[in-house]
């Protein structure tokens, strides 16, 4: 069987969505599916057409002339559409499947129609909700409204519908759609390449200053729902109670400057450490570094709604998790068994959190292991992958060019 992606954007950029989506790839390849994608637009990478990344193959749209919103946006669907079309000529696909945001959606619903093909709309975030996180949007704004309005008829007209946790699937439960279209493909971890972290390295260490460090950190992009700048400001009550506590903040993004700043002004500016981006196969470095890492997401939809996937990244490293008591990390996390809950927006509750983590190191180990064991029972890729298999079946069995007529096994 032949399964098209359609993507926002892809590896080589680096983001949790671009990380998502190579594991998903590279695990339907290993269960011996066929595996394409395309990107859309907003795929910034310089490079040609049709290239392949990491033993992955990507077709490339081009990017349409710039426009006010809302019509930019619609060129960009345009574009999208017109590329995926070709490649849908040229590459005989028997199922497409789009990932969000909801511009993906809407061109793969136009060619997936035209051809006569099932369509898959994959869920990780809702646009409006996203936007909003980013500082880029506002909550009930007609924007927003158009946006939700959009995603809302899209996956009423897709085939099936893939969301990445219970929080999204409960809200489009309560817009209407019919419970038995939607299926759970939660978020995972790559076990080839977290789980198996290398030694602790001394020089990397003494060279960002963490050596006989209690170490905190926070691995990812540096987005205001994020909460890092609550981090930061709980750092004074934490070296109150923990005088070899130490912050490092591995990634980058929107905030990064802000963050700085904020740093720099702290009374403990001497104990926070900025790592900048690091190439993804470098990351496992760090994680030897931290003894705890820390996920302080601030309280809004989108925070409720949609679960992480870097706490999981952690647990499969072996470390201790604290995180903010919202929706999406409460779907991930048991609060004392293998990870700590703590209050959102709510500096002194995360210092608190962390200083009684670093007081309970007795109890690290049965922590540490609890984490392990869950994502290998629960969030392992190789597991998860193949929850999509039997909603292939059933579509491409339904269509006059799936597996019913013909098509590929």
């Amino acid at each position: 069987m032949r399964v098209l992606h359609i993507l926002d954007h892809s590896v080589p950029l680096h983001s949790g969505y671009s990380f998502r989506t190579r594991a998903i790839l590279k695990a339907q390849e290993a269960m011996g599916l066929e595996v394409a994608a395309v990107t859309g637009p907003r795929h910034t990478a310089l490079g040609p057409g049709e290239e392949w990344v990491d033993g992955l193959r990507f077709f490339r749209t081009e990017t349409p002339p710039a426009a006010p919103s809302p019509i930019g946006e619609w060129r960009e669907v345009k574009a999208l559409g017109r590329r995926l079309d070709a490649v849908v000529g040229a590459w005989k696909p028997d199922i497409l499947h789009a990932h969000s945001p909801v511009l993906t959606a809407l061109a793969a619903l136009r060619v997936a129609r035209r051809r006569g093909l099932p369509l898959l709309y994959e869920i990780r975030a809702f646009w409006e909700d996203a936007a909003v996180g980013n500082g880029t949007g506002r909550e009930g704004s007609a924007r927003y409204r158009l946006t939700r309005f959009l995603e809302t008829r899209a996956v009423h007209a897709a085939d099936a519908v893939a969301v990445i946790c219970e929080g999204l699937r409960r809200d489009l439960v309560a817009r209407g759609v019919p419970v038995d279209k939607i299926k759970l493909s939660p978020n995972g971890v790559d076990r080839t390449l977290f789980g198996a972290s290398p030694p602790r390295d001394e020089g990397l260490a003494a060279e960002l200053g963490l050596v006989g460090t209690d170490t905190v950190g926070f691995i990812g992009s540096f987005y205001a729902y994020e909460g890092i700048d609550d981090l930061i400001a709980a750092m004074p009550a934490l070296v109150k109670r923990r005088p070899k506590a130490h912050l490092l903040l591995v990634g980058g993004g929107p905030m990064e400057e802000a963050l700085k700043a904020q740093a720099q002004a702290s009374p403990v500016s001497g104990r926070i450490r900025f790592a900048g981006r690091v190439p993804h196969r470098e990351v496992a470095r760090y994680y030897g570094l931290v003894d705890i890492l820390a996920y302080p997401r601030k309280r809004m939809r989108l925070t409720e709604l949609v679960t992480p996937l870097k706490p999981l990244e952690a647990m499969a490293e072996g470390k201790l998790v604290a995180a903010s008591d919202v929706g999406g990390h409460r779907e991930l996390i048991e609060d004392g068994v293998t990870g700590t809950l703590f209050a959102p927006g709510e500096p002194e509750a995360i210092a608190g959190a962390l200083a009684g983590l670093f007081d309970d190191r007795a109890h690290w180990p049965a922590r540490r292991e609890a984490a392990r064991a869950y994502v290998i029972r629960e969030r392992d890729w190789a597991a998860n992958i193949a929850r999509y298999a039997p909603v292939y079946r059933a579509l491409t069995g339904r269509h006059p060019l799936g597996l019913a007529a013909g098509g590929r096994a």
